[in-house]
């Protein structure tokens, strides 16, 4: 098919892009301002550098539109409650005294204030700071930054636009403020909001913003019909001044459905839409109404969220359909860039063949521009870069590392009884009691301890061959002795290892299985500074031999007490991979959870009596619209059950979960089976355990009462208080004391001190129990 130029020239444009650098500058630079080694005006300038960079970068590489105010020193959802000035009452005083500190101190929390809630972002892992509103709450407008960014664009030169949530999805993602009725719904504050955005965009206006892009990804959620009512509301107020920029309202991550006609009547000049597999819907859904005409379409073609290349002739058969539909159409990739790694070209321990298959950003925003070309010029203009996708194409499909028939043949083999335990969780439950004589409120950790300076040298060193193999395994034992050395002495009843040999909970798990690649500079930002790798998933997965045995068998034999044996599960391996664009998930779900099988069974074999297969992702890979959810939550829980039912039952599994919301996958939680769950709980103030509650959750939990993502030590008193509130809602032979997370982030001296008061907290309310003859 040669494609005819569009009647306007195509513009390449991109939503947001990796803010790290390639080094992950801004990292470095944003910690060292908290440890007051990089003072503040330092960090600016490194921020400003980066900023430089990508903008250079993407308009190197084609993109004849840049973003301005997707770069953020934290969290672009904390960022726009600075920017309508929603800073929460506890944190006010600081954010007056200094505005940097402030921010930090919302993201982060102090000694003296929690910080605001954290949450992934829609189903992506990506976090984000909920917005803390109430009846009471004063928007005030304060564009300084949006600004700001967009004035440095312009004046390099750069066709910039301006990149803001969208109010109507700020105020469906906040929560009710500490102290607000439950029921509160932010979005009854949306005729206070919609001046100060109104001011914004008049200020980013009068700084020269042409377009203004406002996010509304909430919007491919099911809607009622009163958030649809609010959402044009919204858009016929901000679209009525005439002193605004244009404006172009982006969805993505899925189909707008019911939102797209609201979208499409609003008087806004520009829709952007996702026309990847989750919003391929959108294509006929536009047709539906009448297109956009008059208006400008920005074809998010480009999946933004995976690392495979793209089909550039299905892109373009995609977009020469949009051209009958809009006055305008653009090239984009579906989301923002800041859910991918920055250059798959760094990757150079990948093989040739397979790094042809992979685009991190770098490599997607050619491709925008290649398509944007293709779509204004004709496809001969673009003749090569065709010839080239077709072959890389080609290559992968027919690359035997793709299929193997052994893993394809296990996996047809699978029965329900597979999934399922020998025993009932009442008949379980008695007999892990009897071989574990655990205290009523038992604590223990999640898994992974402080992951230390000393121990990324030993990796490091490792690496780079300046120690050989037996002595980074010396320092291994050494840390792992340390470790249980004080869980003993503090007095925690079900001990971890520590995980000092593990780099990342998937990453090291994805090097020690067949079908996995790992990155050396695939770096992708989780939440604040926090960065990890993602492997790839390119190719059938199975276990080519034991991968946790040894380090969980060394930890046992130095103690008496139980050493809980620790994996990621197989939902939570996909979630936080790069998956096969070329398998059903349930199908590859199933592969993993069959090599996980393998090991938990050789974990119980080698004596091991507590088993946790952690599954934080389940909810975050929960699909946006409910009519998709049943048919994940079957593979889902299968892949779980699949993983851990081929054990004794005085074998206790756990599973833990965190940073979610967790009231719509109560069900499915219980579908796991597992027989303890621990759950994020204090920094959503012990919401969960209520949830649990109300579905009559029948097995052992531990809600968690120590906020790991924060610094702060909480006090014997708080802990105690949470475990009260616990208590409320959990029977006390049900409860157990926990963290929120992992401790892999933290350091040492606020680990010691939290989990001393933790282990304190649950002795006192434990002799309360005994005294009240609970």
């Amino acid at each position: 098919m040669t494609a005819e130029p569009a009647a306007a020239a195509a513009r390449a444009t991109v939503y947001g892009y990796p803010r790290q650098g390639r080094n992950r500058e801004l990292k470095k630079a944003i910690e060292g301002y908290w440890k007051g080694l990089v003072t503040a005006d330092a960090l600016h300038r490194t921020a400003a550098g980066l900023r430089r960079s990508n903008w250079r970068q993407l308009a190197d590489d084609g993109i004849t539109e840049v973003p301005t105010g997707d770069f953020s020193y934290y969290d672009h959802v904390l960022d726009t409650s600075v920017m309508v000035g929603a800073v929460p009452e506890r944190h006010r005083a600081a954010f007056g005294a200094d505005r940097l500190d402030g921010y930090f101190a919302m993201a982060r929390g102090t000694q003296d204030a929690a910080p605001l809630e954290m949450t992934k972002w829609f189903d992506t892992n990506y976090h984000y700071l909920v917005p803390e509103l109430g009846p009471d709450t004063v928007f005030t407008a304060d564009a300084t930054r949006q600004v700001a960014e967009l004035t440095e664009a312009l004046a390099l030169g750069h066709t910039a636009r301006p990149v803001l949530v969208g109010p109507v999805t700020y105020l469906l993602l906040a929560k009710p403020a500490p102290g607000v009725a439950a029921d509160f719904q932010p979005i009854t504050l949306l005729d206070r909001l919609l001046p100060v955005y109104a001011q914004v965009l008049a200020e980013l206006r009068a700084a020269g913003a042409e377009w203004v892009q406002l996010d509304e990804p909430a919007l491919v959620q099911d809607r009622t019909p009163a958030d649809l009512n609010a959402t044009a509301r919204a858009y016929r107020e901000l679209g009525a001044p005439t002193d605004r920029p244009k404006l172009l309202v982006a969805s993505y991550f899925d189909r707008l459905g019911d939102a797209l006609p609201v979208l499409a009547a609003a008087p806004v000049e520009g829709l952007a839409l996702d026309f990847t597999d989750g919003g391929a819907a959108n294509l006929s859904d536009l047709a539906a109404v009448g297109g956009l005409p008059g208006k400008r379409l920005v074809a998010g073609v480009v999946d933004g969220r995976n690392v495979w290349i793209n089909d550039h002739q299905k892109s373009l058969t995609t977009l020469g359909t949009l051209l009958g539909l809009a006055d305008q159409v653009d090239v984009a990739a579906s989301c923002s860039l800041l859910h991918v790694p920055l250059d798959a070209n760094a990757e150079r321990d990948i093989d040739p063949q397979i790094r042809r298959w992979l685009a991190f950003a770098r490599q997607k925003t050619t491709e925008i521009a290649t398509l944007a070309r293709g779509l204004a010029r004709g496809t001969d203009s673009i003749a090569a870069q065709l010839a080239a996708n077709r072959a890389d194409l080609a290559s992968r499909a027919s690359s035997p590392i793709t299929h193997d028939p052994a893993v394809r043949a296990r996996t047809a083999a699978i029965t329900d009884a597979d999934g399922r335990r020998s025993q009932s969780y009442p008949q379980r439950t008695a007999a892990q009691r009897a071989l574990l004589r655990l205290p009523l409120l038992p604590t223990t950790t999640i898994g992974s301890f402080p992951q230390t300076n000393e121990l990324r040298t030993a990796r490091a060193d490792l690496r780079a061959g300046r120690i050989d193999t037996a002595g980074y395994e010396e320092r291994i034992k050494d840390e792992i002795r340390e470790v249980l050395s004080f869980q003993e002495k503090t007095g925690i009843d079900v001990l971890v290892h520590g995980e000092p040999e593990r780099n990342d909970m998937v990453q090291y798990f994805a090097e020690r299985l067949t079908g996995y690649l790992a990155t050396r500079h695939g770096w992708v930002q989780s939440y604040g500074t926090r960065y990890v790798r993602p492997p790839v998933l390119a190719g059938d997965v199975s276990r080519p031999e034991p991968m946790t045995v040894r380090w969980t068998s060394y930890a046992q034999s130095l103690t008496s007490r139980p050493v809980k044996g620790m994996l990621t599960g197989p939902v939570t391996m996909l979630a936080w991979s790069f998956v096969r664009d070329d398998l059903p998930l349930g199908e590859t779900a199933r592969q993993v959870a069959l090599a996980l099988r393998d090991e938990v069974n050789d974990l119980e074999s080698a004596g091991t009596s507590v088993i946790q297969v952690d599954e934080p992702a389940l909810r975050e890979t929960l699909p946006l619209r409910a009519a998709d959810h049943a048919e994940y939550l079957a593979w889902a829980t299968e892949s779980f059950r699949l993983s851990t039912s081929g054990v004794r039952p005085d074998t206790q599994v756990h599973t833990h979960m965190c940073y979610a919301e967790f009231g719509d996958v109560v069900q499915a939680i219980d579908d796991l089976d597992a027989d303890v769950i621990s759950l994020e709980a204090a920094r959503s103030h012990m919401q969960v355990a209520g949830e649990l509650a109300g579905h009559g959750y029948p097995r052992e939990a531990g809600p968690g009462v120590w906020d790991i993502h924060s610094p702060r030590v909480p006090g014997t008193g708080e802990v105690a208080e949470l475990l009260r509130k616990a208590l409320r809602a959990i029977p006390a032979e049900r409860l157990w004391v926990n963290p929120d997370c992992g401790l892999k982030t933290r350091g040492w001296p606020e680990t010691r001190a939290s989990l001393e008061n933790l282990v304190a907290a649950a002795r006192e309310v434990r002799a309360d129990l005994t005294t009240d003859g609970s």
